[in-house]
């Protein structure tokens, strides 16, 4: 597990706050605008979560869910961080809305 640096993201910045890489790599960070996001690997598929800003309590919940992400890792090493970060980072910036119900 690889911890960050504890700064502020502003604009259109990307941080990877912690991260675990290998065949089930994880982890999670936040992006400039308030958003934070997780990530985790399965099967070679990464899993991107980006959530809302300001959530209030500790844990998102399903209704702080923005927007989601897959994609293959087929030519990712996951086993390199740079490698893992920059496609955390694509999908983040590539995650699709989360379409939500009507109220």
């Amino acid at each position: 597990m690889t911890l960050m640096s504890d700064r502020d993201v502003v604009g259109d910045e990307f941080e990877v706050e912690d991260m675990s890489t290998g065949l089930h790599a994880s982890g999670f960070g936040r992006v400039g605008d308030g958003r934070t996001f997780s990530f985790r690997v399965e099967r070679r598929t990464l899993d991107v979560t980006v959530y809302r800003p300001r959530i209030s309590g500790p844990v998102p919940q399903t209704e702080d869910v923005v927007a989601t992400a897959t994609r293959s890792l087929a030519h990712v090493d996951v086993h390199d961080e740079r490698s893992l970060t920059a496609a955390v980072r694509d999908a983040v910036a590539d995650a699709q809305p989360v379409p939500r119900p009507a109220r």
